[in-house]
C-alpha cells in the first residue's frame, strides 16, 4: 500500500534537498517571522517544489505546510509539510537540516519521509511496514538506563520570554543521561532516535510538519512516541516524547516528576556479576 505516494514523496524531498543543498552556503534573503523565528528564500523554494509534485500527483489531497498554510481538499488525506526544518541552522552555515513530508489518512500517520541533503540520508516508514534509512531497516537503540542514554532536545521560539520551565525539564535530563545533545532539527533527531543514534528525544511547543515525518518512523522503528504526560501522540499535540521503551518510561518519569515537584532519585551505579 502506499507505493504511490512513497515514489511521489521521494521525487518531492530529492527535488527540494537538492534546491537546498545547492544554495547551502551561499547568500539567501533571511526573514524573521519572531525574535528567533526565521524564514529563507530557500524555504519558499524548496516548498514550492514539494507542493507542485504533491498536488500535481493527488491534486485532490489537502496539504498542510510550514509556510504556505492548509490547502484544503476533501479527500480525507493530508500531506504535511517542512520543507527545511531546521531554518536557523542552513541561515548559519550549520549542515543539520533536513526536508520532512508525511501523509495523514483520517487521522492516522501512513506514511513519513524526512531527507538530510547533505548527509544524503533518508529515512523513511509505511505503516506497518519498518523503517528505513537509505533502504535498509534501522530500529531504535537496546539502551536501558538513563546513565547510559544519549538524548536530544530543541528549545521552543519563545524561550527567550519563557525559559524558567523548559531549562528546569533541560536540567532533569542532562543530570541524569549521560549526555544531550540540540542540534536543531527536530525531523533529524526523531529520525537518530529511530536510528538508535538518540535513545529519546523530547521537545514541546512544534508544529505538526515538525513531528510528523519523524514521529511515525520511530514508530515503525520499534520506538514509543507520546507527549510529556504519556498520552498518545499527535501532530498537533504541544509535546513529544520519544525514546525506546525503557528510556521513554524514564524520560516520562523525570517529566511528570517535574510537573509535581517531586524530584526522582538518581540511579545508582549498575552492580557488577
Amino acid at each position: 500500500m502506499w507505493e504511490r505516494e512513497k515514489e511521489i514523496a521521494h521525487e518531492a524531498a530529492r527535488a527540494a534537498g537538492a534546491f537546498l543543498a545547492d544554495r547551502f552556503g551561499g547568500r539567501n534573503t533571511i526573514m524573521k517571522k519572531g525574535l528567533i523565528d526565521l524564514v529563507t528564500d530557500a524555504d519558499l523554494g524548496s516548498e514550492e517544489m514539494i507542493l507542485e509534485i504533491i498536488s500535481s500527483s493527488f491534486p485532490a489531497d489537502t496539504i498542510l505546510s510550514e509556510e504556505a498554510g492548509a490547502r484544503d481538499q476533501a479527500s480525507g488525506r493530508t500531506w504535511i509539510v517542512d520543507p527545511l526544518d531546521g531554518t536557523t541552522n542552513f541561515a548559519h552555515g550549520f549542515p543539520f537540516f533536513a526536508v520532512s513530508i508525511a501523509l495523514e489518512e483520517k487521522g492516522d500517520l501512513v506514511l513519513g519521509l524526512v531527507f538530510d541533503p547533505i548527509g544524503e540520508e533518508c529515512f523513511e516508514a509505511v505503516k506497518g511496514q519498518g523503517a528505513l534509512l537509505n533502504g535498509r531497516p534501522v530500529r531504535v537503540s537496546e539502551t536501558d538506563r538513563m546513565t547510559d542514554a544519549l538524548l536530544g532536545t530543541g528549545f521552543p521560539y519563545d524561550v527567550h520570554e519563557k525559559p524558567h520551565r523548559v531549562m528546569e525539564r533541560f536540567t532533569r535530563m542532562i543530570t541524569r543521561a549521560q549526555g544531550v545533545r540540540r542540534p536543531g532539527s527536530a525531523a533529524l533527531d526523531l529520525c537518530y532516535v529511530a536510528s538508535g543514534r538518540f535513545d529519546g528525544f523530547w521537545e514541546e511547543k512544534l508544529k505538526p510538519w515538525d513531528t510528523a515525518g519523524g514521529a511515525l518512523i520511530v514508530k515503525e522503528a520499534g520506538g514509543v512516541v507520546t507527549d510529556f504526560h504519556g498520552n498518545p501522540y499527535s501532530p498537533f499535540g504541544r509535546s513529544i516524547l520519544a525514546a525506546n521503551r525503557p528510556i521513554h518510561a524514564e524520560m516520562l518519569r523525570i517529566l511528570a516528576s517535574r510537573e509535581t515537584g517531586n524530584d526522582p532519585p538518581k540511579p545508582g551505579p549498575r552492580a557488577s556479576g
